[in-house]
């Protein structure tokens, strides 16, 4: 068959990058029957032209003049990551009236709406459907299936090496330091972690789902952040006593209120029954669970990352686009129509175990429970166990808002009996 010629330009031959450009190369006939298009990769744009990458690709496809290649595309794949050049890049695509497709989470994060805005403008499409999930498909069922729907909740594993590092601690019993260790020599983790176990790329996906899922432009700035690094083993061995497992968790809520409704995104670990679906989670899977009013609790499950696993995510925005062009008429940008209010932490409710170590005589464990009762938190729960002139104290709280909890933990720090914290966490049961 005959088909309509789509150029294409792809920006980084990274791990994900050289994987799109592969099967763009090699699955050309039948990407183009099943698009209605064929999709022509014009040029592959990276810094150094003779730098090593995991697949073999033509060295006339490759260039370092980004700006140019970017000029000639009628599509731009952007796998390059950070905010510049890419922005900057996929904004001069767009004025050019060229469609965009993205992995980059921290862009469309940080600058998502400026993109839509700028597409919008000039009726083409932003598509970005692995900055979230890697291979699992999540935002297009946001965007599309569940559109006659009401989303109350999205709450899931958005990263694969926390996951994996959560995982080897509980499984294996390996130090976080250990685990971390194992997952940057297998190619998990960056030579630099810190987006990965201080929650900064947990944040970016919740930023977006919380975005997608209720209609509401939601800035990075307002979700709240915590990493793993404060996670000890003994931690995850006071979990696993209770039957519980740690995991470094997404959740964005549609929280119902006198003044009306509003959104709550934030990402920190949390401690799950070990019989809840995400405690199955293991390695560097990711899993997604979406609740809303007709549909139901709804579970997205799979490859949060990876060269091809990613790549599969890109050709399938591509292969939407190319038929979008074969069909006419402009993009669609998300919707915002909602419009609601960023709910603060402080608001958010929630069930704490607080694990302390106090001084070890009596009428402690009464002035502790005091203070939760003065700053209006329930204790549902104590155990205390006696070490020489000290004793570990584990108390659980009834729900309570993150702000109560908050003034508790100042109380505490500040007690003469008290003397240390030793870990917070949240329970989802």
């Amino acid at each position: 068959m005959n088909y309509r010629s789509l150029r294409i330009a792809l920006l980084g031959a990274g791990s994900v990058g050289a994987q799109v450009a592969r099967l763009l190369l090699e699955q050309g006939d039948e990407l183009a029957a099943r698009s209605g298009a064929r999709l022509e990769l014009v040029g592959i744009g990276v810094r150094d032209v003779d730098a090593k990458r995991d697949v073999d690709l033509p060295r006339e496809l490759l260039t370092t003049d980004l700006e140019t290649l970017v000029a000639s595309a009628d599509v731009v794949v952007e796998l390059l990551g950070g905010i510049e050049p890419a922005r900057s890049l996929l904004l001069g695509a767009i004025a050019a009236g060229a469609d965009v497709v993205t992995a980059n989470k921290a862009l469309v994060a940080a600058h998502g709406p400026e993109l839509f805005e700028a597409a919008e403008a000039v009726g083409a499409q932003v598509a970005y459907e692995a900055a979230v999930g890697g291979a699992i498909p999540i935002i297009r069922p946001l965007e599309q299936s569940l559109a006659g729907d009401r989303v109350t909740r999205v709450m899931g594993i958005v990263n694969g090496t926390t996951n994996f590092i959560l995982d080897r601690m509980h499984t294996q019993g390996a130090s976080l330091e250990d685990a971390l260790r194992i997952a940057t020599d297998l190619g998990y983790a960056e030579a630099d972690p810190t987006a990965d176990i201080e929650g900064f790329d947990a944040a970016s996906k919740a930023t977006i789902l919380a975005s997608l899922a209720f209609h509401t432009v939601v800035s990075a700035e307002r979700v709240h952040r915590e990493g793993i690094t404060g996670v000890s083993a003994d931690m995850v061995a006071q979990a696993e006593r209770t039957g519980r497992v740690l995991k470094l968790v997404a959740i964005c809520e549609r929280l119902a209120g006198p003044d009306g409704d509003r959104v709550s995104a934030r990402v920190h670990p949390v401690s799950l029954p070990a019989s809840h679906p995400l405690a199955a989670v293991h390695e560097a899977k990711n899993a997604i669970f979406v609740t809303a009013e007709a549909a139901g609790d709804l579970m997205f499950y799979g490859a949060g990352a990876g060269g091809p696993e990613t790549a599969s995510a890109v050709l399938g925005d591509l292969v939407s686009i190319a038929r979008r062009h074969v069909l006419g008429g402009p993009g669609s940008p998300p919707s915002s129509h909602a419009n609601l209010a960023v709910a603060e932490f402080g608001d958010v409710l929630a069930r704490h175990e607080l694990a302390l170590t106090v001084a070890d005589r009596p009428g402690v464990l009464a002035a502790v429970a005091g203070l939760f009762a003065e700053h209006g938190v329930s204790v549902e729960s104590v155990r205390q166990d006696a070490r020489g002139d000290e004793a570990a104290l584990v108390l659980g709280t009834h729900t309570a808002s993150e702000a109560r909890i908050a003034s508790v933990l100042d109380a505490l720090e500040r007690h003469d009996d008290v003397e240390r914290i030793d870990s917070v966490i949240r329970l989802i049961d």
